[in-house]
């Protein structure tokens, strides 16, 4: 009887072993598997942190017992391969019972891989984990939720590094990715569109530091923080995922031929040695397109390398024809896929490569939630043939993925590609499937009639010596020449035949349109920009002469005004959380200030820093920079500004946290309603008690902290000497003539500096809870807000009227008043009733989908 030994039992030992008995069930098939669990959901891992798989029991595919049953294999587990006689063909393993051989006919190594941990000191402290096993997560998991993990750092910007980063944030943890390469997801996407990822994954608040290194965990008896080259990173969780190592110690001084820890297998995934097979992870195979070693450690490849396997032991006439790494993975609101050789890749094989990039919808855009695919196809020159190709977007990038590894797998060349007739209907697709679209595309590219800029190339600075001229529908770059594509009917009178021209519109198509007009009219030297300003960051500089005024508003709007003491400096606005930054925060702001200003930060009457003294030249830069550390600028525009509040948890006469519901209020309505456009400016102020330091009834709506006393009366002993009476500084609490105390509630500002001071216990009573006024605003024409009737019992009342306020502003408001006048055209009795009803609320949806206030009043 034929004996087949498989050490290893997740996904290609686990199919190798299933597979071949099916095959031959006569023969006798042995399955190690080092931990107690088999054929688990390696993959699912992340989603299991995220909360989307909810029970662990989800993560087992198949325990040891069902396996037997279904496929006949014989399974051990727990026990561990030690050593490989290949002379006698016996493996040696061991587990808790002891140690034990087992000869073989055929041996199947399929070990896998474990984390690879970078070499960082601490790593043995509560707080530290990678991510290998259900163990693992399960493990993860129980750590957050008994520390009440706030914030973490994810070691590594793979695959599995993000998911996990997107996972954590799903659990409403502040998340940042440290990653020792210059760009997130190298070797599996080109840099350009690392990029455009990297750059969505800042803007959904998962920070992301490339080219940075982890150093040291910080920390005494618990993970802290992190340190590494960007300075130390609070966290309370570090999870590393930055790669795997296959698991092929034991082999030492087998002979088995081997490359960095992986064993080199042929086509028909046998090594060096006879009947000894690999497969899985810790498997060196071959890349489809080029034939060279390719490890690729995925679970897909690992099943179909097993399945191939299983065959090959029992007829031996197939071959396995190698991966292209294939992958795709789910971010927040973004979805990404790639297949075959990267352009950077194709370049080093040889190939005489030809790319481009495209930006198209994913279905016809009068369809309900369509949205758009960014795709980068890869091809070679002088074949036609697809050597590659990798697409982000929010829908199924699945699908043209897979069209991708279809085409690649079947040679099939551009033209052949050219009127795949794929499936079409609105709910799924374009008419011309976008693939097929990105098909023609670099078809005319490579016939000669697209000529185009990639955005790697625009990157580099090609461009330098071309002068941009803006395409789009409607003027969208400050400082370009703009031209309507409709009006070119000729040459253009003051471009002369000969110039050379940048053309640019948003995604790509226009650009293209007018290039073959002007072609036609005898323009030799245009080149249109790959993908537009969908893809491309396109400035034009302004170096020795004026920035326009068009320009300067556009960066007022990212939060830097103009220094009127230069010609071309600006002061950046930093925003804070109500005043309030963290150490490393201070840091990077200081930093930042050195490196794009002149070394000078200043506080704002409003609690954000600037940055000041910044060249124009200098501001996207400072972003980027900032970026990384998490921070944005901005506040200002018509929009909901940032909020202030006072120390009330440091002075003596705080009412209330004003931090924690300031911090509230900045998430909810800074952030949230970030986009919002209002008739003017927008500014919350909350003050801990009655003294008013940071004056929350000259904004548009102030919040005050309030402490109501509930006199008991019948305590009074008339005693005439009343210290609570001598400790209200606003005289408000008299004793009438036979010496009871009396209480002006008309005139009490609720500072509660009275309570607990009666010896007799009169002022020992009182309730908590916020003043709301509305209609306040500074400046030239200063007006104290109104307060509202009711004192709000809880941080909630108060976060919804707030939302309310705002929604009336925007609804009923007229476009340039501030909230004050609005109050007084509608009247202050009419606005209060509105703000203590659900109207509003109601009617969210429709109001915040209006367009209006496009242009609203405020000028700073």
């Amino acid at each position: 009887m034929k004996r087949v030994l498989v050490i290893g039992g997740v996904a290609a030992g686990t199919k190798t072993a299933a597979k071949f008995k099916r095959l031959d069930q006569n023969a006798e098939v042995i399955l190690l598997s080092k931990g107690q669990d088999i054929s688990y959901a390696g993959c699912g891992l992340p989603y299991y942190i995220g909360g989307v798989i909810n029970s662990y029991d989800e993560l087992i595919v198949n325990t040891p017992q069902k396996y037997t049953a279904l496929t006949g294999v014989t399974v051990y587990t727990g026990w561990e391969a030690v050593a490989v006689d290949v002379g006698h063909k016996v493996v040696t393993a061991q587990s808790q019972e002891g140690i034990k051989q087992f000869f073989y006919d055929q041996l199947v190594i399929a070990t896998g891989a474990s984390a690879s941990v970078p070499p960082i000191a601490g790593i043995d402290m509560p707080g530290f984990f990678t991510l290998r096993t259900p163990t693992d997560a399960a493990q993860i998991l129980d750590y957050i939720e008994k520390q009440n993990v706030r914030q973490a750092v994810v070691i590594g910007a793979g695959f599995i590094g993000l998911e996990v980063a997107e996972n954590l944030l799903a659990r409403h943890i502040q998340v940042r990715v440290v990653e020792a390469l210059p760009q997130i997801m190298a070797n599996v996407f080109d840099s350009d569109m690392a990029l455009l990822v990297q750059r969505h994954l800042q803007e959904n608040d998962i920070q992301i530091l490339t080219g940075v290194k982890a150093s040291a965990m910080v920390g005494e008896k618990v993970v802290q923080g992190l340190q590494t080259d960007a300075g130390v990173l609070t966290a309370q969780l570090v999870i590393s995922a930055a790669g795997v190592r296959p698991n092929t110690d034991f082999l030492k001084n087998t002979g088995i031929a081997m490359v960095k820890g992986t064993i080199l297998v042929d086509e028909t995934l046998q090594t060096n040695v006879p009947d000894i097979y690999a497969v899985g992870d810790c498997a060196m195979v071959s890349n489809r397109l080029t034939g060279q070693a390719q490890w690729s450690p995925m679970g897909s490849s690992a099943n179909m390398e097993g399945r191939v396997l299983a065959q090959i032991l029992h007829n031996g006439v197939i071959h396995y024809p190698g991966v292209l790494g294939t992958g795709v993975i789910k971010l927040p609101l973004l979805n990404c896929g790639r297949t075959g050789l990267t352009e950077e890749a194709a370049v080093k094989a040889g190939f005489q490569v030809c790319t481009a990039t495209m930006v198209t919808d994913d279905k016809p855009h009068y369809y309900p939630g369509s949205a758009s695919f960014i795709i980068k196809l890869i091809a070679d020159k002088n074949t036609r043939k697809i050597l590659g190709m990798q697409v982000i977007g929010a829908g199924a990038v699945d699908k043209i993925t897979d069209i991708g590894v279809t085409a690649i797998s079947m040679g099939a060349a551009l033209d052949t590609l050219e009127c795949l007739d794929l499936a079409y209907a609105p709910p799924f697709s374009t008419a011309i499937n976008p693939f097929v679209q990105a098909v023609h595309i670099l078809q005319n590219k490579i016939n000669g009639l697209y000529h185009s800029l990639t955005p790697s190339e625009y990157r580099s600075g090609k461009a330098k010596d071309y002068e941009i001229i803006d395409v789009s529908i409607q003027p969208a770059i400050p400082g370009a020449r703009y031209i309507n594509l409709i009006d070119v009917t000729g040459p253009i009178a003051e471009i002369p035949l000969d110039k050379k021209l940048l053309l640019v519109c948003m995604k790509g198509k226009r650009s293209y349109l007018l290039q073959t007009r002007l072609r036609a009219y005898g323009y030799t030297h245009t080149l249109a920009l790959e993908g537009g300003l969908a893809v491309n960051d396109v400035k034009i500089s302004f170096t020795g002469r004026g920035i326009p005024e068009e320009e300067i508003k556009r960066v007022k709007g990212l939060g830097f005004l103009r220094d009127k003491t230069t010609s071309d400096c600006f002061n950046a606005r930093v925003i804070t959380r109500n005043g309030k930054i963290t150490a490393e925060e201070s840091y990077a702001i200081t930093k930042a200030a050195e490196l794009y200003g002149n070394g000078q930060i200043a506080m704002t009457t409003r609690l954000t820093i600037e940055i000041q003294h910044v060249p124009y030249v200098n501001i996207e830069p400072l972003c980027n920079f900032l970026a990384k550390a998490g921070l944005d600028t901005g506040g200002t525009g018509s929009k909901v500004r940032p909020v202030v509040s006072c120390k009330g948890t440091t002075c003596q006469y705080g009412l209330i946290d004003p931090f924690s519901l300031s911090g509230k209020i900045h998430e909810r309505f800074y952030k949230g309603y970030h986009d919002v456009l209002l008739p003017h400016k927008f500014k919350i102020a909350i003050g801990g008690c009655p003294n008013n330091c940071v004056k929350p009834d000259l904004n548009d709506l102030g919040i005050v902290g309030q402490r109501v006393p509930l006199l008991d009366k019948t305590q009074c002993k008339e005693c005439k000497k009343c210290i609570p009476r001598d400790t209200c500084s606003i005289h408000i609490l008299q004793c009438d003539e036979a010496g009871k105390i009396v209480l002006d509630t008309t005139r009490c500002n609720h500072c509660g500096r009275c309570i607990g001071t009666c010896s007799f216990h009169v002022f020992d009573g009182y309730t908590e809870g916020y003043k709301i006024y509305i209609g306040g605003r500074w400046g030239k024409q200063i007006k104290h807000g109104i307060p509202m009737e009711k004192i709000f019992a809880t941080e909630e009342e108060v976060l919804e009227t707030i939302e309310k306020a705002i929604l009336l502003f925007r609804e009923q408001g007229i476009t340039g008043e501030r909230f004050a006048d609005t109050i007084t055209r509608l009247g202050f009795e009419n606005v209060q009733k509105q703000l203590l009803t659900n109207s509003l609320l109601q009617r969210k949806t429709e109001n915040l989908q209006a367009r209006v206030h496009l242009k609203g009043g405020a000028t700073c």
